[in-house]
């Protein structure tokens, strides 16, 4: 099952929610990896991983303070992105965000967050959209330990 938290409630419209079996799901629990070349200011950093939380709030209904990052910096000969795959023109200031979260969410909710957080990167620090690579990553809530060795919602 695709959450964290269920209840029974009447079927509603709401881009981030799954219902399954008359119980509605919110999913949630977001982990965000982050890599991109190595020389960024700290300010630079902080700013990228604010962005991609913000998005993740607006769009994929990741609960308040629910946030863990991972922010990688990488010699630019370690930091490969085709420059032109699917036509799209990169270059060497190319940022990959993955996003591991439970499953559930539909494609125009993983399309507005797509949304969102390239042009939230390029709205606050200039970066050029097409240099904003997103993959996420589903998995099912039994998938997560958040300490203590234990399978925080199984």
């Amino acid at each position: 099952m695709p959450a964290c938290r269920s209840r029974r409630r009447k079927a509603v419209e709401a881009p981030n929610l799954v219902i399954t079996n008359a119980t509605l799901y919110v999913a949630a629990m977001p982990l965000a990896r982050i890599d991109l070349v190595q020389g960024k200011p700290a300010e630079y950093r902080r700013t990228v991983g604010e962005v991609v939380y913000d998005a993740m709030l607006a769009t994929l209904n990741v609960p308040a303070n629910d946030r863990f990052q991972i922010i990688n910096e990488h010699k630019p000969e370690n930091l490969i992105a085709d420059p032109n795959y699917l036509g799209i023109s990169r270059t060497a200031d190319c940022i990959f965000i993955q996003v591991t979260l439970n499953k559930g969410r539909t494609l125009d909710v993983k399309k507005a967050f797509y949304k969102a957080v390239a042009d939230g990167l390029h709205e606050r620090l200039g970066l050029r959209r097409e240099d904003v690579l997103i993959n996420l990553v589903e998995v099912d809530k039994v998938d997560w330990s958040f300490g203590n060795g234990l399978a925080s919602y199984a």
